[in-house]
């Protein structure tokens, strides 16, 4: 097991042009089987995968290794999203990123923390020079763990291309043990035009499916008219492991000619977030179920579609027979297919959708703008995939903003008039969501006089709340004139149950000192490894504000041997 080679050798030039890769070129950054707990472009919320997250048999502190030669290009550290990231440039021009991890390999380690003291601050993003901090594949680099937005020990592994868009690892050699056809949970039919019906139906509905003994299904025989298509909630199961990951294919055809494929191989960040267009939203927030849409919609760009005839759409027509499939493959080929038997058939008795018709119509081209005196609502065009019509209401300082079950590509701006708060009270003023079961969350508002305002992409019911209350610090293992020369750590938990912690800050001795917050927890860390204090009596302070800047302040004074 080599450690990092650190080399400063300016002459090494790095060749950015895309070139083949060979199945060999990157190897597993982890050395134990691999077992995923998510795969490449696994429907995730707002977004997909962009990686492997590879297991750690549940533990942190795996050694994790360089999968090919290359540069550290940015490293990353925050208390949300990929937590300590590591990002290594490649004489190829692909990138590989390393997430969730609980440290860096020693001399990373030491050249972040200097940068971190000299900020004062745990969050910190880095662009390490060309000739420094160069990597032989195989080099360990870091050390598995949970940081960040992680639900569980694990490392989350990407291969980006030279424009910096995520592809699937398994393209490259990393091998998955998979011999498991993927799992069907349900097919949705659709009615896509207004004279358009499927069994006297225009609103969406599941269909039934029945088993054959070759392993394919069929649905219930359906008879329809005009536009249709269909949904289906599909997952992948490997071998190793039961979790339920996203599938790589799904190929449907119409009387044996290919329609629509849908393939993870590569996407962009800019594209991800119409991960919402993909699926079925308003379904998935009622019921918590993804069906991916096996059409594609207006205002759908996504680039993982490889065929597109009819962009999956169906034209039934009358006394005429259709014989409709769909295939779904995971990476390894096991696939599961569906079929489903068509007859055109007109219906003289429909059941229709039922329309909401409000008089707040957004379009989908046009900003939208809404104002009731108290609210102003800015709503930019190009946010909603489709034109709705708008739920909207105002009841005293609670804005009720249509509901979350449509989605939202761009975010809205709602503000309030707080004119008649005192100048005292809007110090402590702020917007928030709320929600059905009375739980409040604040959301990052914005002062300008007596206009407040937040920006978001979710739709709901926003008000205004007041926070006076100061966070909470609960030391875990300092307390007054107590000794601890044997703890390796100094353990502090924060925590703020209204607007949110803000900023912390702690100093040993008037001296600054690196505390890592883990906000899944509250738990605030200092490593005493970094040798801030020599003498045996420390004054600890602890000062931690929240989103309305309501302070609390913990102080204490214990021994150390130096």
């Amino acid at each position: 097991m080599r450690a990092i080679t650190l080399l400063f050798i300016s002459s090494l030039t790095f060749c950015y042009g895309q070139k083949d890769v060979t199945k060999d070129y990157f190897m597993n950054p982890l050395d134990i089987p691999m077992v995923v707990s998510g795969t490449f472009g696994e429907l995730r919320s707002n977004h997909f995968h962009s990686g492997l997250d590879m297991k750690t048999n549940g533990e942190e502190g795996l050694n994790v290794y360089a999968a090919a030669d290359g540069r550290i290009s940015r490293i990353k550290i925050s208390h949300g999203g990929y937590g300590k990231a590591l990002y290594v440039v490649h004489p190829n021009g692909y990138t590989t990123v390393y997430a969730h991890l609980k440290k860096f390999a020693p001399e990373i380690e030491d050249f972040v923390k200097e940068k971190q003291y000299a900020k004062e601050s745990y969050e910190i993003e880095l662009f390490p020079k060309s000739n420094s901090l160069l990597l032989k594949k195989g080099d360990i680099i870091a050390y598995s763990g949970n940081t960040g937005g992680s639900s569980g020990p694990h490392l989350h592994f990407e291969i980006r291309d030279t424009r910096s868009r995520p592809m699937n690892p398994m393209n490259f050699g990393i091998e998955v043990k998979d011999t498991r056809k993927p799992i069907v949970k349900g097919l949705w039919a659709y009615t896509l035009d207004k004279n358009a019906h499927v069994n006297g139906h225009q609103k969406t509905f599941q269909l039934k499916l029945s088993p054959n003994e070759n392993g394919t299904f069929i649905a219930e025989n359906i008879e329809a008219l005009g536009k249709i298509g269909f949904g289906v909630s599909t997952i992948d199961k490997q071998d190793l492991a039961n979790n339920n990951n996203g599938v790589y294919q799904i190929t449907t055809e119409i009387n044996g000619q290919e329609n629509l494929k849908l393939e993870m191989n590569r996407f962009s960040f800019s594209e991800t977030r119409y991960a919402n267009r993909l699926i079925d939203y308003s379904y998935y927030k009622k019921n918590r179920t993804r069906i991916s849409k096996l059409f594609v919609e207006k205002n759908n760009p996504l680039t993982v579609y490889k065929t597109k005839s009819n962009n999956g759409f169906l034209n039934i027509e009358d006394s005429l027979s259709y014989n409709y499939k769909i295939h779904i493959k995971d990476f390894k080929n096991n696939t599961t297919t569906i079929e489903v038997p068509i007859l055109g058939k007109h219906s003289s008795s429909i059941i229709k959708k039922e329309k909401n018709i409000t008089p707040n119509l957004a379009t989908t081209s046009e900003n939208y703008t809404f104002n009731s005196g108290i609210v102003d609502l800015l709503i930019p065009k190009g946010s909603l995939y489709d034109d709705t019509y708008l739920d909207l209401s105002v009841t005293g300082e609670i804005a009720h903003i249509h509901n979350d079950q449509t989605p939202l590509h761009k975010n809205m701006t709602l503000v309030f008039d707080v004119s008649h708060y005192k100048e005292e009270d809007k110090k402590k003023l702020y917007i928030g969501r709320m929600y059905n079961n009375d739980k409040i969350s604040y959301s990052r508002t914005s002062k300008k006089g007596s206009r407040f305002s937040t920006r978001t992409r979710t739709f709901g019911k926003y008000s205004l709340f007041t926070d006076t209350q100061k966070p909470t610090i609960v030391p875990i293992n300092v307390s007054s004139k107590k000794w601890i020369s044997k703890a390796t750590h100094l353990k502090v938990k924060i925590n703020d149950s209204e607007s949110g912690i803000k900023s912390y800050r702690g100093t040993l001795n008037g001296k600054f000192i690196l505390m890592e917050y883990d906000y899944k927890t509250g738990m605030l860390i200092y490593d005493f490894n970094d040798d801030i204090i020599s003498d045996s009596e420390n004054n600890f302070k602890l000062v931690v504000l929240d989103n309305l800047d309501n302070r609390a302040t913990f102080e204490t004074t214990f021994y150390r041997k130096p």
